[in-house]
């Protein structure tokens, strides 16, 4: 049964570690006047699919420019709206039949600022009055909720270390060690502390998966090592968990940047898109124990290698990311 579990991430390795959403932002640099970005993934379609509409009674001066930059095309514009946005409607073409989202960011010259989440059931907004924080929260929640959730690299560490660390207590304390270690640098790596390239990144979290699988599958629970002959992980599972948490949360930053924080509000963006990450991960915890305790109380008995099993999976999986990503930051 875990085993199948893990097969079944195996079915969307296109997920692994991408955030989806285009993100259109509007920067008021004079009164009733914007700059403008667009900024949509070419893979898939959906730089062809997707068509915003600017709010009407707006206009564009100049000339619109063009540009692609790693699978995203990115266009640069000037709006001339005439006054505020207030009431307005801003919507996306072809967003109805795709399966992402849209961000839309107004930041205003008084220094505030409406964020809103555009999907495919509802492909519009009324531009309100009085943008407020609510706004924000709920879109960043919800982003930092998705991805994790569709993360499935993240998740498949996150079950590689369910399986493998024995014990409530040693479990809880290696869950907040990853928890706490790939905050710190969400943060750090967000607000401009650090600046590391994304690329190495992604091969270096696929590499971490790939060891956790290994150490599962010769160390793992049912293997049956003598107690000298413990490895680190075993030992220490926080500390690795610590170290691969770094990692993992450079990741996090690096998803975040495609769709960009607003201005005025980067604190309170960046701290519920960290929370929807915990939110995801807790929820993904809680659904393979209760799946476990469910399993025991229906008396059903799981052959003795299914955590080897699941480690072969996850292993196959991340062997094949690490491949893949450093052949792509090469």
């Amino acid at each position: 049964m875990i085993g199948a579990a893990a097969l079944a991430c195996l079915a969307l390795p296109a997920f692994a570690h991408r955030l989806s959403p285009a993100y259109f932002g509007m920067n008021e640099s004079a009164p009733g006047v914007f700059d403008v970005q667009w900024k949509v993934s070419v893979s898939g379609g959906l730089a062809d699919a997707l068509e915003p509409q600017i709010p009407s009674g707006c206009a564009v001066e100049g000339v619109v420019r063009s540009y692609v930059v790693d699978d995203a095309r990115v266009q640069h514009a000037r709006l001339d709206c005439g006054g505020p946005l207030d009431g307005r409607r801003f919507s996306v073409n072809g967003l109805p039949v795709t399966a992402t989202d849209v961000l839309l960011r107004i930041d205003y010259l008084d220094g505030s600022s409406f964020t809103h989440r555009l999907v495919p059931s509802e492909p519009s907004v009324v531009i309100p009055t009085k943008p407020g924080v609510i706004e924000v929260v709920r879109t960043y929640l919800v982003l930092g909720a998705e991805h994790i959730l569709l993360g499935v690299d993240h998740l498949l560490f996150v079950l590689a270390l369910l399986l493998l660390v024995e014990g409530t207590r040693r479990l809880i304390m290696t869950v907040t060690a990853f928890t706490v270690a790939h905050s710190i640098t969400l943060a750090a790596a967000t607000l401009g502390f650090v600046d590391v390239p994304s690329a190495p990144v992604e091969a270096t979290i696929a590499l971490s998966i790939l060891f956790v699988a290994t150490e599962l599958a010769r160390h793992g629970p049912t293997t049956g090592v003598e107690p000298g002959a413990r490895t680190l992980t075993m030992r220490f599972p926080w500390l690795v968990a610590f170290a691969f948490g770094l990692l993992h949360g450079f990741g996090f930053a690096g998803a975040l940047r495609e769709v960009g924080l607003p201005e005025q509000a980067i604190p309170l963006a960046l701290l519920f898109f960290n929370v929807g990450v915990e939110f995801g991960q807790l929820a993904f915890i809680g659904a393979v124990l209760s799946l476990g305790w469910l399993l025991r109380r229906a008396s059903v008995q799981l052959p003795i290698s299914s955590p080897r099993l699941a480690a072969y999976v996850i292993g196959s999986v991340s062997a094949f990311w690490v491949f893949e990503r450093t052949y792509t930051a090469i």
